[in-house]
C-alpha cells in the first residue's frame, strides 16, 4: 500500500491506496481514509509523518496477513448488465487446485509438448486436458457444457469449443503412448505394486438406435467393426454398447484400459491387453486375477508362461462330474482360520445363534483339488512309429492348476434367502395362469417353473406351469460353495485373500460410471468416443493416487466426500481486494491440506496468494 493525496491542494485528504493485480487486470483502490490535513493537525503536529507511520504499520500487518479495509457499499447499485440469456454465478472454484497438485506430477505438459513438437497447433493441449479432467471429476457434463462453464474456475481459461474437439483427436492419435506415460509417471508418485494385476470388463451403452456400420480400410481392404455394437448388457437395454477392459494393480490404481465393440466376447480382450501391459512392465512376473467370465482356457494357458500365474474364479456348476464328486465328498475339508479338520455336515448343522459359534459362522471350510489339464503347446515333436517311420505330431503338455473349494455357512443362508424370495415370486406368477407371459431366464425367478402338457388320445394338449422342485433342489446343492482355480502352490488362505480384492476393480467401474458420469457419451465418431474414455480413465488414477496418499497418512476420504468438498470450494471476489471463501471446513479439507500443504483452508485470500498457488502447482 502507498500514500495518496493531492499535493497541489492546500488542505489535502490523505488515503491509503492498494494496488491490485487480479490475473491480467490491474487497478488501485483507496482502502482507508486518514482524513484532511486540517483535521489531523488536531492530533499531531506533523500530519504527513503521522500518516506515513500509520501506513507503515498497515503494510506490516498486511505482510503477516492481517489488515483492516474500509469498504463502501451503495445499496442502490445494480448488477452489471450483460447480453447473456441467463444470469450466471460469479463464484470461482479453487477446489481443483488440489487435483492439479497430483495431475501436475504426471508431467503431461511434457507429454503434449513432445507430441505437438513441429506441429502448427494454436491451442494449449495441456490446459484443455487439465480442465476436461477437472470437469470430469467435479462437474461431469458434455464437452460443450464444460466449455460454457470454464469461467466458473479461478483461472478462467480461454479456449474455444473447436479446440476441445481438435485436442480429442490428437489425444486419440496417441492412445497407447498416453496410457503408457500415465503409468510411468504415476509410478513416481506412488510405488506401484504390480505383483498382482486384476482384470475385468464393463459396458457403456449409448442413446442411439442403430449400431455403427463396419469400416473398410481403403488401402488394405481390412474390415473393422464399428465401435458401438449390440451385445450382451447387464441392464438388458436395447442399445448399442462399447466394451471397456481394465487392468488394475494391487492398490486399486488402474494401469491401462482397452475399448472394443460391444459385440466382442470379453474373453477375447484379456490376452491382447495383457500383452500391452507386458510392454509397459518388461521382465515383470505377476499374477493375473479375474472372475469366472474371464477364466477361459486360453487366458489360463497364457498366464502359465513367462513366470506369470493366474487366479480365476471357477463356477462349481461347470466343473466336470469327476471334480463335482470331489467337491461334494465330505472329506478333506479344513477351516480356513486354523487349518483344523471340519466337515460340511458340521458347517451346515451347528447352531449359529450360540455365542461360541460366531467365529465358526464367519469362517470358511476349504479343500484343494488337483485339476491339471492337457493342453496344446503349439509345437511339434517327432514320433517313431512301430514300422520304423517317423512322423510329426502336435506336442501336448499339462496345464498345472488347482481348484480351491470353499464353503461358507453365511453365504449358504444368504443364497437360500434370495432363492426363497424368488420362489415366492414364482408362485405369484403361477397364480396368474398365463403361460404366454412366462419366459425363462438364467437368473430369473421363472427358471423355477416347469412347463408340462397333458393330453388325452386325440385331444388338444393342455399346457400348464408348475413349480420345478427338482430345479430348486439342484440349485440348493451349490449353496455356500465357491471355487477359485490357480496354478500357484501358495497356501489357500493367501490365494483367497488375493481373489477377494477383485471388488476394487468393480469399485473403479462404479466410480467411473456413477461419480464421474462416464456416460452419456455425447460423441458419435469412434476417435472422439475413445478420447472421451481416455479422459474418464485419467480422472480415475488421479483420484486413486490421492486416495492412496491420503490412506498413507491415515486420513481416508471417500470419493463422494472428496468430490463434494472440492466442488463446494468456491470463493467470491470482494471488490478485487480479496477473495472470500464460501465453504466450511471439514475432515476432507483438513486431510487434503495436510497432504498437499496448500493453504486453502482460510476465509480470506489476497489475489496474489491464489495466483502464487496456481503458478506453483503448474510448474
Amino acid at each position: 500500500m502507498k500514500l495518496f493525496y493531492n499535493k497541489n491542494s492546500k488542505d489535502p485528504i490523505y488515503y491509503a491506496q492498494q494496488g491490485i493485480r487480479n490475473g491480467t487486470k490491474t487497478t488501485t483502490r483507496n482502502v482507508r481514509k486518514f482524513g484532511k490535513h486540517s483535521e489531523l493537525l488536531k492530533i499531531t503536529d506533523d500530519p504527513l509523518a503521522y500518516v506515513k507511520e500509520e501506513l507503515r504499520k498497515m503494510n506490516e500487518e498486511y505482510r503477516v496477513g492481517k489488515v483492516d479495509f474500509a469498504i463502501s457499499a451503495d445499496f442502490n447499485e445494480r448488477v452489471k448488465h450483460s447480453s447473456d440469456t441467463a444470469s450466471s454465478s460469479n463464484w470461482l472454484n479453487i477446489g481443483y487446485f488440489f487435483l492439479q497438485a497430483f495431475l501436475g506430477k504426471l508431467r503431461l505438459q511434457d507429454f503434449f509438448r513432445e507430441k505437438t513438437d513441429g506441429r502448427r497447433i494454436t491451442f494449449d493441449c495441456y490446459t484443455i486436458h487439465r480442465f476436461l479432467t477437472y470437469a470430469r471429476i467435479l462437474d461431469p457434463l458434455s464437452k460443450y457444457a464444460i466449455w460454457h462453464k470454464l469461467d466458473s474456475y479461478y483461472e478462467k481459461p480461454g479456449f474455444d469449443y473447436q479446440h476441445i474437439l481438435r485436442f480429442m483427436d490428437l489425444l486419440e492419435e496417441n492412445y497407447d503412448d498416453y496410457l503408457a506415460w500415465l503409468y510411468r509417471q504415476s509410478n513416481t508418485i506412488v510405488k506401484r505394486d504390480t505383483s498382482v494385476l486384476y482384470y475385468d470388463c464393463t459396458n457403456f451403452y449409448f442413446e442411439c438406435e442403430q449400431e455403427d456400420e463396419d469400416i473398410v480400410d481403403e488401402v488394405t481392404g481390412e474390415v473393422m467393426k464399428g465401435l458401438r455394437q449390440y451385445g450382451r448388457c447387464k441392464e438388458h437395454r436395447p442399445n448399442p454398447i462399447v466394451e471397456m477392459g481394465l487392468f488394475m494393480d494391487s492398490q486399486g490404481i488402474p494401469i491401462t484400459m482397452c475399448l472394443h465393440p460391444g459385440s466382442t466376447s470379453e474373453q477375447l480382450t484379456a490376452v491382447p491387453l495383457e500383452k500391452e501391459v507386458l510392454k509397459m512392465l518388461p521382465d515383470t512376473k505377476f499374477i493375473c486375477c479375474a472372475d469366472a467370465g474371464l477364466g477361459s482356457y486360453n487366458i489360463r494357458k497364457f498366464n502359465s508362461m513367462g513366470g506369470r500365474a493366474f487366479i480365476v474364479t471357477q463356477s462349481v456348476k461347470k466343473l466336470s462330474d469327476t471334480l463335482k464328486k470331489a467337491v461334494f465328498n465330505d472329506y478333506g475339508y479344513r477351516l480356513l482360520s486354523d487349518n483344523s479338520p471340519i466337515t460340511i455336515r458340521d458347517m451346515k448343522t451347528f447352531d449359529r445363534h450360540e455365542k461360541d459359534n460366531l467365529g465358526l459362522y464367519n469362517d470358511h471350510a476349504y479343500k484343494v483339488i488337483a485339476a491339471d489339464k492337457v493342453m496344446d503347446l503349439g509345437l511339434y515333436e517327432d514320433v517313431a512309429l512301430k514300422n520304423g517311420r517317423t512322423v510329426q505330431r502336435k506336442a501336448k503338455g499339462t496345464l498345472k492348476q488347482r481348484i480351491i473349494i470353499t464353503f461358507s455357512r453365511k453365504m449358504m443362508e444368504y443364497q437360500r434367502t434370495i432363492r426363497n424370495r424368488q420362489i415366492e415370486r414364482a408362485k405369484k406368477l403361477l397364480s396368474m395362469k398365463d403361460p404366454e407371459e412366462i419366459k425363462k431366464g438364467p437368473n430369473d425367478v421363472k427358471r423355477f417353473m416347469k412347463r408340462i402338457s397333458k393330453t388325452k388320445s386325440g385331444e388338444k394338449a393342455e399346457v400348464e406351469y408348475i413349480l420345478d422342485e427338482s430345479k430348486i433342489a439342484e440349485e440348493e446343492k451349490y449353496d455356500g460353495y465357491y471355487a477359485v482355480a490357480t496354478n500357484l502352490s501358495d497356501p489357500a488362505k493367501d490365494i483367497l485373500d488375493v481373489s477377494r480384492k477383485r471388488y476394487q476393480i468393480e469399485d473403479c467401474f462404479r466410480i467411473m460410471k456413477t461419480s464421474f458420469d462416464g456416460r452419456p457419451v455425447n460423441h458419435r465418431l469412434p476417435e472422439r468416443i475413445k478420447a472421451h474414455f481416455l479422459i474418464c480413465f485419467t480422472a480415475l488414477p488421479v483420484y486413486r493416487l490421492m486416495e492412496v496418499k491420503l490412506d498413507e497418512q491415515k486420513t481416508h476420504v471417500t470419493v463422494n466426500d472428496l468430490i463434494t468438498t472440492l466442488k463446494n470450494m468456491n470463493v467470491a471476489n470482494i471488490h478485487d481486494i480479496e477473495y472470500m471463501a464460501l465453504y466450511n471446513g471439514s475432515k476432507a479439507l483438513d486431510a487434503l491440506t495436510q497432504l498437499t500443504l496448500l493453504p486453502l483452508d482460510r476465509i480470506h485470500y489476497r489475489p496474489k496468494e491464489l495466483n502464487g498457488i496456481i503458478k506453483k502447482i503448474l510448474k
